[in-house]
């Protein structure tokens, strides 16, 4: 896996960001559009297998997911894998290490992507000059402590099946969300990442996805899945769903 860096390019102006006129984002105020639009020092892009962060690393940068998909993972020394939050569009990358200092985790992109890239050092201003957006940094972190709570619960107490179609309905309505969907929801993921996310093999993994494809909820297309039905895969996992409406964008 390679490691990229940050390039000073700028295409996307903020004013112009094509996430800001989804209705999941809350749109900002005159005040708060220049503060973000002067913190972004340009986008970087990067192909599927770039890792973007690595744990253990320092880093100068704050990312917001312009385009694409991507993972957050942490490995053991022996090389095992656990996958532990899907990102996109919209969401924050590389908070952790900007507050705490160091990355607990690494992050990989899982598609070609682009990333907004902002300046670490200018977080301070960010929470003393524009308490809104102090409040959606906050936010969003509560968020993804939330996410992490049900991706907790399905590895410790859901079956194989439960796991499997708990993660197509959460990645599905994620997508959709974010205007990923164009009508049925490809999600660009390998069946291994579905294992090393569920914490199962790889032989368990096929078995399971397979008992999806069976039931016609899902469609395996080798390195993607076209999920079918994600709400008989929600209700097989009994899951209610994200249960939000709005949401910030930095």
């Amino acid at each position: 896996m390679s490691l990229v860096l940050p390039s000073s390019g700028r295409r996307v102006s903020c004013e112009q960001c094509p996430l800001r006129g989804l209705p999941v984002f809350r749109d900002f105020s005159p005040g708060e559009l220049a503060f973000v639009s002067s913190f972004k020092a340009g986008e970087m892009t990067a192909e599927a297998g770039t890792t973007i962060l690595s744990e253990g690393a320092h880093s100068a940068h704050l990312f917001t997911l312009l385009s694409g998909w991507a993972f957050r993972f942490k490995m053991l020394d022996d090389g095992r894998r656990q996958i532990l939050n899907y990102i996109l569009p919209g969401d924050l990358v590389g908070l952790q290490g900007s507050v705490i200092g160091e990355m607990e985790h690494s992050v990989e992109a899982l598609s070609p992507l682009v990333l907004c890239v902002f300046q670490r050092d200018q977080l301070d201003e960010l929470f003393r000059n524009h308490p809104g957006l102090g409040f959606d940094v906050t936010w969003l972190a509560a968020r993804e402590e939330r996410m992490l709570d049900d991706h907790l619960l399905s590895l410790g107490r859901r079956t194989a099946l439960e796991r499997a179609a708990y993660l197509l309905a959460f990645l599905h309505e994620r997508a959709v969300s974010v205007g990923l969907n164009g009508g049925r929801v490809t999600i660009p993921l390998t069946q291994q990442h579905v294992a090393d996310t569920l914490g199962l093999s790889i032989v368990h993994t096929n078995k399971t996805l397979r008992k999806l494809s069976n039931k016609g909820l899902i469609h395996w297309q080798g390195r993607s899945c076209e999920v079918l039905d994600a709400v008989e895969l929600a209700r097989i996992a009994g899951w209610e769903g994200p249960g939000e409406s709005m949401r910030p964008l930095i």
